[in-house]
């Protein structure tokens, strides 16, 4: 089929699949919010990540069904059912969502993402996300804190307040480490060090570790490329036009000294962290310099 037909009717899909799955959702994180009693909040809770994980596998059937994109998954040993999870990844496209759902679903305990303020306000996913406890993320400007420097750390609360809603069952967290997708033009603009990625924020991810220190059993470093070289949008996946995806799973050892230190008033914490962070991202920098010589080979 063209690859319109075939990127219609799996949106069509897709939506109506979204249509059906929010109403209730929405109605269980209502009753969760107001009933006063917290076994049945926790029962609430557990509907709503139940509807969406429904949701979930039902798209990929759907994409699965219309479309004849490969998921080249490396190292999926690594994923360990019902253990929590702390994922950082690299971010070039909307399509990484849908990647990390083919990675995770029904190999491990549903996902959390670490959202953009602004992503609040997709039509329908939006109050999904809500819903579904996901904290949602507003990053400052070094302006915005110079006028305003009550707001520094402010991220980092929001953190806080997230993880404290999650100790109480396992958890996939999926942060993405550098804060934004990647484009060429934020990568000139920041004079980053390497090739294919942005610089990393480390303060989210030393904060997650901090506040759920005992809970976080393993920490996974997913990297995401694209075989063709090139970046696609959530259309093409839609339309059947990404070839093929390459992810590649390794299991990353956290010193116990990185787990627990004060990244916001301890410097020398801090800088050790984020020296952690960086080794981290060149290694994901050269793999991905070498996977895409791979696919292209």
């Amino acid at each position: 089929m063209p690859s319109l037909i075939i990127g219609l009717a799996s949106a069509s899909l897709i939506v109506l699949n979204t249509l059906i799955g929010i109403v209730p959702m929405l109605i269980l994180a209502l009753l969760k919010a107001l009933l006063p009693v917290p076994a049945l909040r926790r029962r609430c809770g557990t509907g709503v990540r139940w509807i969406a994980r429904c949701w979930a596998l039902a798209n990929r059937r759907i994409l699965h069904a219309l479309t004849d994109t490969e998921w080249d998954i490396r190292g999926r040993e690594h994923i360990l059912p019902q253990r929590s999870t702390l994922i950082i990844c690299n971010h070039q496209s909307w399509v990484d969502i849908p990647a990390l759902m083919e990675l995770m679903l029904e190999k491990a305990p549903f996902f959390t993402f670490f959202l953009k303020r602004e992503l609040f306000w997709v039509p329908l996913l939006g109050l999904a996300w809500w819903a579904l406890d996901y904290p949602f993320m507003r990053r400052y400007s070094r302006a915005e804190l110079e006028r305003r420097p009550q707001l520094r750390g402010k991220d980092l609360e929001i953190t806080r307040i997230a993880c404290d809603k999650l100790r109480d069952r396992k958890v996939t967290l999926i942060n993405y480490v550098e804060g934004t997708r990647f484009t060429q033009h934020k990568h000139d603009q920041q004079q980053s060090p390497f090739s294919h990625l942005l610089k990393p924020r480390a303060g989210g991810v030393a904060f997650v570790l901090s506040a759920m220190h005992q809970q976080i059993d393993t920490v996974l470093d997913v990297t995401i490329v694209y075989a063709d070289g090139s970046v696609p949008s959530f259309w093409h996946l839609l339309s059947g036009q990404i070839g093929r995806v390459v992810m590649e799973v390794r299991a990353i050892p956290v010193p116990d000294a990185l787990r627990e230190g004060d990244y916001q008033q301890d410097e020398s914490f801090r800088a050790a962290f984020q020296d952690w962070i960086n080794s981290l991202w060149h290694h994901k920098d050269q793999r991905i310099t070498a996977l895409r010589q791979q696919a292209q080979g």
